[in-house]
């Protein structure tokens, strides 16, 4: 997939520069193989993780709907739910305007206690006076919180859950959704690895 995305660039351009390990330049030139620098192949080489396909590091959001949520381990869950490191509950919750204090009563009684509790009240920008609500009711039991649009909410989860902090979500499903280029041109590309044939 990496060749044919590099053959597909070099076809664009009739010529690319790519930076050597020595410091000079290479021309790549259409046809051309490519010959690339064994630079990466010892240690300290350089990769990527990303968080939320990793399912030692417990359970992390890969994606949301209108319906509710995917799960690193393929599982889907709809409406509003509660994610804990290695745990998902169901949430009673159909709006954000339902989140108060016997929404809420379940945070404070988990053992071992959490830190942070993340909320995600879907596509809305939280209120002042929604978030002072639940912070005042949080702060008696020393849980901090923190009132996010559920994309935020989604990732901070993803982040401080692979920090093996002690971390729960309570997410309610945005409404509306975005989408860039890149979620059109991955959509596409999923497609075609489904209908593709050989």
């Amino acid at each position: 997939m990496i060749a044919q995305t590099l053959r597909s660039i070099a076809q664009r351009s009739r010529s690319l520069l790519l930076p050597h390990g020595s410091g000079c330049c290479r021309k790549l030139h259409t046809g051309l193989a490519v010959n690339f620098s064994k630079a990466y192949d010892y240690d300290g080489k350089t990769k990527v993780s990303i968080f939320n396909t990793e399912t030692d590091l417990g359970l992390m959001i890969t994606g949301y709907s209108q319906y509710g949520f995917r799960l690193n381990n393929d599982m889907v869950l709809i409406g509003p739910i509660s994610v804990f490191p290695r745990s998902v509950l169901s949430w009673n919750v159909d709006t954000f305007e339902d989140i108060n204090e016997e929404s809420l009563s379940l945070f404070p009684t988990l053992d071992p206690k959490i830190d942070v509790l993340i909320i995600g009240i879907g596509d809305q920008s939280p209120t002042p006076t929604l978030s002072k609500r639940i912070v005042e009711f949080m702060k008696k039991y020393k849980i901090n919180v923190e009132v996010l649009r559920t994309e935020q909410a989604c990732a901070t989860f993803n982040f401080l859950n692979a920090e093996s902090r002690m971390v729960a979500c309570a997410l309610i499903p945005p409404l509306h959704l975005s989408y860039n280029e890149n979620d059109i041109l991955q959509t596409k590309l999923k497609q075609k690895e489904l209908y593709e044939t050989d």
